[in-house]
């Protein structure tokens, strides 16, 4: 059953889309048109009524029924086109102002026989006139966290130079940011079922082969400059380990804390609060932004060392491509998740 908000969003396109339809059929009852139908009319007319109106947070978007240009101002984003198998022409690096760019390892030879270009992808925001210079014929960004602020600061400019269709901070989930993608803009429903159900057997598998640690989970995210994030509860890696059965610490519920940005999934937590914020018995630690964070060095740190999971050798690493994870990653972390706990 889809979520309210998505029922809603759907139930706006296909309004519009009726409207669309009825417009299309009036305007065509002239028999003075006939000859134009004959020569040509109706195959433009049919290549119009293929385009899909999709309803986003910053309105509706006519997108194109085959894109063959597509720019992703996401990394996190792009996975998912390769398994819908639509082509990508350009997207950004992982992290921002990354020396050394290159493709996720999970689609990376995808991109290649794509021929998709990385583009230089800094803090500042996105290079409009390098997108502009790419000639593309559909923009996909937004997402969670910073790609997303980032892509609605410059919404107006990106949606002069094509259809732009930022992809909601309220997913929550890399299922309903597939479904969005799959269903709305791409028209690929079926495929992105299989791919669930896929994802759905192999949950299934691995929950019944893992022994699950007693008590809550939390995960600590830490970024390469030293600062310390905690991962919302029911945000996209947290709700992954929800779904094979780990109790999830509330952290936002207790602390009352705010996302970084609006429609982050994590909150910063100082010095002073790693010890009341990280509380529960088991604490995943994953590198933020192309951070090496992990276990071993945070213990060296007394602040660290001394919170229950590390006193208990319940602390645990999880590689830097499980934070923001799309389908490639869910899948991957499902192999990692085995390893560590059966």
């Amino acid at each position: 059953m889809l979520p309210l908000r998505r029922a809603t969003l759907r139930a706006a396109a296909l309004t519009t889309a009726a409207v669309l339809a009825l417009g299309a059929c009036s305007a065509s009852t002239d028999p003075g048109d006939a000859d134009a139908t004959a020569t040509g009319a109706a195959d433009t007319s049919t290549s119009e009524a293929a385009d899909r109106v999709v309803v986003t947070d910053q309105g509706e978007v006519t997108v194109p029924a085959d894109p063959q240009r597509v720019v992703v101002l996401n990394h996190a984003l792009a996975g998912y086109l390769y398994a819908l198998d639509v082509p990508v022409l350009a997207t950004v690096p992982e992290v921002t102002d990354d020396p050394d760019p290159a493709f996720s390892p999970f689609w990376a030879e995808e991109a290649e026989a794509d021929g998709t270009e990385l583009m230089d992808w800094s803090a500042d925001g996105y290079n409009l006139e390098a997108i502009l210079a790419l000639e593309p014929d559909l923009i996909v960004g937004g997402g969670w966290g910073f790609p997303l602020k980032q892509a609605t600061d410059v919404y107006d400019g990106l949606s002069q130079i094509a259809p732009t269709v930022l992809v909601s901070g309220s997913f929550t989930t890399w299922q309903e940011q597939l479904e969005f993608l799959a269903d709305d803009v791409f028209d690929q429903a079926a495929t992105a079922d299989e791919l669930v159900a896929g994802y759905d057997e192999r949950l299934a598998e691995v929950r019944d082969a893992i022994t699950v640690p007693d008590g809550a989970t939390a995960f600590l995210a830490g970024t390469s400059d030293g600062k310390t994030f905690a991962l919302i509860e029911g945000e996209a890696l947290p709700s992954t380990f929800e779904e094979l059965g780990f109790e999830i610490d509330t952290v936002q519920e207790r602390t009352g804390a705010e996302p970084y940005t609006a429609g982050g999934d994590m909150f910063e937590v100082s010095a002073e609060q790693v010890g009341s914020v990280f509380t529960a018995p088991t604490v995943f630690v994953i590198g933020f932004n192309g951070a090496t964070t992990d276990v071993a060095t945070l213990a060296e740190d007394p602040v660290y060392a001394g919170l229950p999971s590390f006193e208990a050798g319940q602390a645990h690493d999880l590689p830097t491509w499980t934070i923001r994870g799309d389908y490639h990653e869910a899948m991957g972390l499902l192999d990692v998740v085995e390893e560590q706990f059966s």
